[in-house]
């Protein structure tokens, strides 16, 4: 609501009230404050109700239920306190007042705030980017530890590296990191180790602590320290849970220094399994090579041994004996061509000389021809009728005639003729041929 100042006008209390809530939320809007808790209540309804003062002054202040569940503490009288708040009025009494969002503990509550508002302005000018990261190299000879000398930090590092790399080297910068002058005792040896470029890597951290113990790795100094080292950096500090500004600008961050040593050193057994598993390939691809290289080889010997003068002297001797052959092969072809000419020529004077004996000759065969042609019908003859008379006396004394007749053949089951009673035992079995068949007996009595 906009009061006229020329010509104000009449307000009622609520009106007045309302007006001043609404110029008090929207000038002020969010702020922090800090200040000691006095008159603390906390109704069945679970909203906290209690004054903030200081030396001077005082407010009354609420905190309703759904945002004093988020707080870790118990809020106290006396405690001093961080608190964010947006300035209000309660309009049925007028009484101004402050609604808090949130709380925590003064000290560390000033410190978060400063962490919050320096990772803010680090962050804006890209001291985070993934992109000015430095890559850690593959294989470390020797690591660099800025960590107290007497801090149990050290001794993990230490510890790690001598159990899972030996050979590894390491180079200790004694270092402050507790303390007013820690950050500045931090940042000397960040330029030390980089003027000096003995380490592949260094690893910047402590153990744990409160977060004011860890305030120095919270320092803008250490952070732009970390940001602008040639050696890559892995921050160590505190816990897993333990969060610090110099985690945010390390190219690595590890949860504790420990597991930043674990990183860094490489397990000695993995580390043999690995180079076997490589000799083995080495040896996989060497055998490869040589055997590509034989090969080579061999064809080239081919291609040499084909085109050496001694074998194109042998083939080229092949081919002229070869040529021989078959010239002398055309030569005796054609002697002999000419040699059956002269036997033709020879027989056709021979036909001539006996050309007039040819018609005695034909006559004088064709005599004979009838001759033998009488002989060989009278033979065949007497042997038709021999062959019939043995045809008859075999045909009569065949077993099958006598089978015919009635008569019996008795043999074994082996096909044994049996001629005498003698040849058979009881029970033995007995096979009969007939005319037509076969009779399957048993011996049970012999007879003789």
């Amino acid at each position: 609501m906009m009061l006229n100042q020329t010509n104000p006008p009449i307000l009622s209390i609520s009106q007045l009230n309302r007006c001043a809530k609404e110029l008090l939320e929207q000038q002020l809007g969010s702020l922090w404050l800090t200040g000691e808790i006095s008159n603390f209540t906390q109704p069945v309804s679970g909203h906290w109700y209690f004054t903030l003062k200081d030396n001077d002054a005082q407010v009354r202040a609420a905190m309703f239920r759904m945002r004093n569940l988020r707080v870790a503490f118990k809020p106290q009288n006396g405690m001093q306190v961080l608190v964010k708040a947006s300035v209000s009025l309660y309009e049925p009494r007028g009484d101004y007042q402050i609604i808090v969002d949130s709380m925590q503990p003064a000290g560390e509550g000033l410190l978060q705030q400063q962490f919050e508002q320096l990772k803010m302005k680090l962050a804006a000018e890209g001291l985070f980017a993934q992109q000015w990261k430095k890559p850690l190299p593959s294989v470390c000879q020797r690591i660099g530890v800025i960590t107290s000398s007497s801090g149990a930090a050290l001794h993990d590092i230490l510890q790690i590296l001598r159990r899972r790399n030996p050979s590894l080297e390491v180079v200790i910068y004694p270092t402050l990191v507790q303390g007013k002058e820690a950050a500045q005792d931090i940042v000397r040896s960040i330029e030390i180790a980089n003027v000096r470029q003995e380490c592949d890597v260094l690893i910047v951290g402590r153990g744990g602590g409160s977060l004011e113990d860890l305030w120095c790795f919270n320092e803008e100094i250490v952070a732009r320290a970390i940001f602008t080292s040639s050696i890559p950096i892995i921050s160590a500090v505190g816990h897993e849970t333990d969060v610090t500004i110099a985690d945010f600008v390390a190219d690595l961050r590890a949860s504790t220094p420990s597991a930043a040593a674990e990183l860094l050193s490489r397990d000695q057994k993995e580390l043999w399994q690995k180079i076997d598993y490589l000799q083995q390939r080495l040896e996989i691809a060497f055998n490869y090579l040589i055997n590509q290289a034989r090969q080579r080889l061999e064809k080239l010997q081919l291609r040499l041994q084909n085109q050496h003068p001694q074998t194109r002297l042998a083939l080229q001797k092949q081919q002229y004996q070869y040529l021989n052959d078959r010239l002398y092969k055309a030569i005796q072809l054609y002697l002999q061509k000419r040699q059956q000419q002269q036997q033709r020529l020879q027989q056709r004077l021979w036909q001539i000389r006996l050309s007039d004996n040819i018609l005695y000759q034909q006559q004088n065969l064709q005599q004979w021809h009838y001759r033998l042609t009488a002989a060989m019908n009278m033979l065949l003859q007497q042997q038709r009728y021999q062959l019939s008379q043995l045809s008859s006396r075999l045909d009569s004394i065949s077993p099958l005639k006598v089978l015919q007749r009635g008569y019996t053949v008795t043999t074994t089951e082996n096909h044994q003729l049996i001629t005498s009673a003698k040849q058979v035992a009881i029970g033995q079995m007995l096979v009969t041929k007939t005319n037509n068949g076969e009779i399957l007996s048993v011996v049970k009595q012999i007879k003789e």
